[in-house]
């Protein structure tokens, strides 16, 4: 294990210590964050099930501490472009593939129920972390979650390239 951290060390602190400074535009902020995604990899290095995806595995927990942080410091309505990275893996699905009309409904949700879809659906957070993430409770969070997915479901369906069946289950869409 010790040599997997030393491997991801080596490969990665450095890209990754420029793409939190591009986010926080502070030296000092970006040592503190970069040294706690790195004991963050240590700590969950166990919990990563597929080598090939290391480094989007790497990405994810900078994003997520780099969220943790604005959290903290009480910076609301951080715009989900500036939490996106460069496409690493052709199978991993990204929020900037959805086509125009169901982005822009994503966009226009309230910032509570875009924040609730976005990290669930696109960032990979499960329910649990999203509520110790927003500090709520874990019931309360899964309300949300049913309710920004119950929204932007009623939001999309009117998009024309969605496809939906006679009960109103979402079948499919086309990229734009």
């Amino acid at each position: 294990m010790k040599n997997e951290i030393n491997t991801i060390w080596v490969d990665l602190h450095e890209e990754i210590y420029r793409f939190i400074l591009e986010k926080i535009k502070d030296e000092q902020i970006t040592k503190d964050i970069h040294q706690e995604v790195f004991l963050k990899i240590q700590t969950k290095i166990h919990q990563l099930q597929h080598s090939s995806k290391l480094t989007s595995w790497v990405y994810q927990i900078t994003r997520n501490t780099i969220f943790d942080h604005f959290r903290k410091v009480k910076i609301k309505n951080l715009p989900i472009d500036d939490l996106d990275i460069p496409e690493v893996e052709s199978d991993n699905f990204e929020y900037s593939k959805l086509s125009n009309c169901i982005a822009k409904k994503i966009e226009n949700l309230t910032s509570i129920h875009k924040e609730v879809i976005v990290l669930t659906s696109f960032k990979n957070y499960s329910q649990k972390e999203l509520a110790e993430h927003l500090k709520l409770s874990y019931s309360g969070t899964k309300s949300r979650v049913q309710k920004a997915r119950r929204i932007l479901k009623e939001n999309i369906l009117d998009c024309p390239n969605v496809e939906s069946d006679n009960s109103g289950k979402l079948i499919d869409f086309e990229d734009n």
